[in-house]
């Protein structure tokens, strides 16, 4: 399965820049995109947010759902450096991973670690189409299960029921 580390407060301005006004709004929004995201395309996303500057912070992770997971760095650690060292950790273990920033330094340094990168517009793209593609498919199945409805009733039921729909 592939892994998306992403570097939170990036994606956050490259892509809800709107939404920046209410940064915990923000935070949750992305998140809920992000684990639509993972669970539709089938991969684990780790998102990764900066607590470097806040006294006494201590890595703190939580799993939403399936497929999200939620880090919060340490006072002094930056999620670059924590994405940095996870990536290393994460290839050489075999995985696939793919940092999302647009922060060129950490695309480099990813790169490096011999993970792949992808930028947080591309990843907010992404995001959109995997939407679209949910509405469409459930409204295809909407669809779908009306014809199969109509397909079990019978022919009396079937014609009281479009007498009853032509009716106004």
């Amino acid at each position: 399965m592939d892994i998306l580390l992403v570097d939170g407060y990036n994606v956050l301005h490259s892509v809800y820049q709107e939404l920046l006004a209410e940064l915990g709004h923000a935070r949750d929004k992305f998140a809920a995109d992000l684990a639509e995201y993972a669970a539709f395309e089938g991969v684990q996303a780790i998102l990764v947010f900066d607590a470097h500057s806040v006294v006494g912070a201590a890595d703190r992770s939580e799993l939403l759902v399936e497929g999200l997971e939620i880090v919060y760095t340490s006072e002094g650690e930056t999620a670059d450096s924590f994405i940095e060292k996870l990536a290393y950790r994460l290839v050489r273990q075999g995985e696939r991973v793919f940092v999302v920033t647009s922060d060129r330094m950490e695309q480099t340094v990813a790169l490096g670690t011999g993970a792949y990168r992808i930028t947080a517009r591309e990843l907010g793209i992404r995001v959109k189409q995997t939407k679209q593609k949910l509405r469409d498919e459930t409204q295809a199945a909407t669809r779908r299960d009306r014809r199969e409805l109509a397909s079990h009733l019978s022919e009396d039921v079937a014609a009281r029921l479009d007498k009853l729909r032509h009716k106004r």
